[in-house]
């Protein structure tokens, strides 16, 4: 590897942590949440959380999801959130990602075999939002799809697209709390790339969130099994 290669990544580095550093709101070390089971949740408090929940700029576990409507450009359909009756799973990415985002998508696309192994496919929503509206049109999106493997076929997945980078920042950054910052750092990427930083929340049918997972390595069987348990919990009521 190159030293101007090496340097990249190091920058890369720099500028993800002052992203998460601005975003969190919180200090390294902070207790992870405790206390009794708020009201809407039927997970147990999530132990690995940075942070209470009202400390982070994202929505954390007992918050409700910010309300957005955006559109899947792919299967011609608009998502609203607060429609939304399916355990949903929610996170921001842009598909020309050089690392974070790729590995996230694969995890999450074993996430979805899972789910449909369960046979729990109709239960559920994958819902990634590109930040990264100017490329990732209905043909980088579909061209995404097929190069991860994701099975547009089973109705629950969908790519929501923004109408422009203005809209996207709404959303994903202000709203979600997903913070990205726009960069001229490779050329390979025609001409721009992003630091961001990387969230996946999981939210159950009546719109509040379970979990918060921070980071690209989910662990696929944890999601799953974090998913099966609040489908399960909404069936029985």
């Amino acid at each position: 590897m190159g030293a101007q290669a090496v340097d990249f990544r190091m920058r890369r580095r720099a500028l993800l942590g002052g992203i998460a550093a601005a975003t969190t709101g919180a200090t390294a070390g902070c207790s992870s949440v405790l206390g009794d089971r708020p009201d809407g949740v039927v997970l147990d408090p999530q132990e690995d959380q940075i942070a209470d929940s009202e400390d982070l700029a994202y929505p954390a576990y007992g918050q409700r999801l910010p309300p957005f409507e955006l559109r899947d450009p792919i299967a011609g359909v608009t998502i609203d959130s607060e429609a939304i009756d399916r355990t949903a799973v929610v996170t921001g990415i842009f598909t020309y990602c050089p690392a974070e985002c790729g590995i996230l998508l694969r995890q999450l696309v074993g996430v979805q075999r899972r789910v449909a192994e369960a046979g729990i496919t109709d239960e559920t929503l994958f819902l990634p939002i590109t930040f990264d509206p100017e490329r990732d049109d209905e043909a980088a999106l579909r061209d995404n799809a097929a190069s991860l493997g994701v099975n547009l076929e089973s109705g629950n997945w969908h790519y929501l697209r923004p109408e422009t980078p203005e809209r996207a920042k709404t959303v994903v950054q202000e709203r979600l709390g997903i913070g990205f910052e726009r960069t001229t750092e490779s050329a390979r990427l025609q001409g721009y790339d992003f630091t961001h930083i990387v969230v996946t929340l999981l939210v159950n049918p009546d719109g509040v969130v379970e979990r918060a997972y921070r980071g690209e390595r989910v662990d696929r069987d944890r999601v799953a099994g974090d998913i099966e348990a609040v489908v399960e919990a909404f069936a029985d009521e």
